[in-house]
């Protein structure tokens, strides 16, 4: 069992988004039923769009005749066939929602690499999906569009690589063409096995923070994560935050003091959700770090904010089905469990999906508390749409940090977990409509260093 992996569609709930694949494809089937149409139908799609054709044709209901129609070899004929006319998947756009006769049908609209496309789920009145369909999208045209890729003329990137031997990890560091010597900013990745630009769908949060700050003045470093890059080689029974997060971002921190562009009394760390929970772990291994920044960062145990994200989502429909409440009823006995968990018990254990050894290590962690003795300047930043992170952990920052001459605390109202805007309610479906983080966010980070 030596290289046994986290669960991580559970791990995975203190990134960016989480869905929760512990029931049966009947009950899937059931909990679908239970969603409004435009939910299924971006759901249906995302999985159509990911190549999970199986697991599409098992989970969602369709009506007989579409039964006696389809399988799961007709729906990735479907997907090749869009593909082939309209080139690889880049985003969804937008939702639009119309209705021919007694049928309701939801339409899709996703960006491909040479035209937009309306993919179209049909639905009759008991919400099953009575037929799937293409077209191309009216109104949006590929020739309009800034291509997303490309960077800044006032910036430029160099491929580096973050530490040395079997950890060794590549990143990029983003640089203003003009004004060095350069204040610096290590970015901190999130839970899960991220890469560089912390994708999510078709949003790549740390690209945007990298260009814009860069953009500005700011030099920022950004890497592939260790368990992305080493899942093979990593002995997950025995990983700890510490193999996980802080020894790659110290080593991102040591680089930047090498290189001739950047000013060594000037270089800050910027951690996002479990990087932002782990900035003071980091911040206390190293004093020569100029300043940190907390963006969405969690201050209670993971096990409590696991089962609130868990009861969030569920929800959102306005009711939780007997499956649902299964989940979560499973999810607070892993949570009292682990508020129990002491050193002499199996380090096979495996709960929430994290092993022993990784919950032992956060058992104690207080980081707000920690963070007072850093003595550097703090600036903490939070989305109030944020229901993966919530606002009572902004709170338990304030509360602890206020005081301190040396702390900002910034809310921002109409953002999310990824600092991008919206409106209402936040859910996970929006993680994969495209996006950016917000302006503001990185103007006010930018000022703030500025300002030190």
């Amino acid at each position: 069992m030596k290289n046994r992996k986290f669960n991580l569609s559970v791990f995975l709930t203190l990134t960016l988004v989480i869905i929760l694949a512990i029931t049966s494809c009947g009950d899937n089937i059931q909990e679908n039923e239970e969603k409004d149409i435009n939910e299924i139908a971006l759901s249906f799609i995302n999985d159509l769009l990911d190549g999970n054709y199986d697991y599409a044709y098992e989970n969602y209901s369709f009506t007989d005749e579409m039964n006696k129609a389809i399988d799961s070899a007709f729906l990735d004929q479907f997907m090749t066939q869009v593909k082939q006319l309209a080139g690889d998947f880049v985003a969804i756009e937008d939702t639009q929602e119309s209705k021919h006769e007694t049928y309701d049908i939801i339409n899709i609209i996703c960006e491909f690499e040479k035209k937009y496309m309306s993919l179209n789920v049909v639905f009759d009145q008991q919400k099953k999906i009575a037929g799937i369909n293409s077209a191309e999208a009216q109104g949006y045209d590929k020739s309009d569009k800034t291509p997303e890729a490309k960077i800044p003329d006032a910036i430029e990137e160099q491929e580096v690589v973050i530490g040395e031997g079997q950890w060794a990890l590549p990143g990029t560091l983003t640089l203003p063409k003009e004004g060095e010597p350069f204040s610096a900013v290590v970015l901190v990745h999130g839970s899960g096995p991220q890469d560089r630009d912390q994708t999510i769908g078709p949003n790549k949060p740390f690209r945007d923070i990298a260009w814009n700050l860069a953009s500005k003045g700011i030099a920022v470093l950004r890497y592939e994560k260790r368990t992305k890059q080493h899942v093979d080689k990593m002995n997950f029974e025995e990983a700890t935050v510490k193999e996980e997060t802080v020894d790659d971002a110290l080593s991102a921190v040591e680089l930047l003091k090498t290189h001739n562009s950047v000013d060594k009394d000037k270089i800050y760390v910027l951690g996002h959700s479990l990087g932002g929970y782990l900035i003071p772990r980091i911040g206390i291994e190293d004093d020569e770090i100029a300043g940190f920044i907390i963006m969405a960062g969690l201050t209670r145990p993971l096990e409590d904010v696991i089962v609130e994200q868990i009861e969030y989502i569920s929800s959102l429909d306005g009711k939780v089905t007997d499956t649902e409440q299964e989940n979560i009823d499973n999810l607070k006995t892993a949570r009292d469990m682990i508020k129990e968990l002491d050193i002499n018990q199996s380090s096979n254990l495996n709960l929430m999906g994290m092993p022993a050894k990784y919950l032992l290590d956060l058992k104690d962690y207080r980081p707000t508390e920690m963070a007072k003795s850093l003595n550097r300047p703090i600036l903490v930043l939070h989305g109030e749409r944020d229901y993966q992170v919530t606002m009572e952990d902004f709170n338990n920052w304030e509360q602890a940090l206020s005081s301190e001459d040396n702390t900002t605390l910034k809310s921002f109202t109409n953002l999310n977990h990824l600092f991008m805007a919206g409106e209402g309610i936040s859910t996970p479906d929006e993680y994969f409509l495209k996006n950016n983080v917000s302006q503001e966010v990185i103007d006010f980070i930018s000022n703030w260093i500025a300002n030190l």
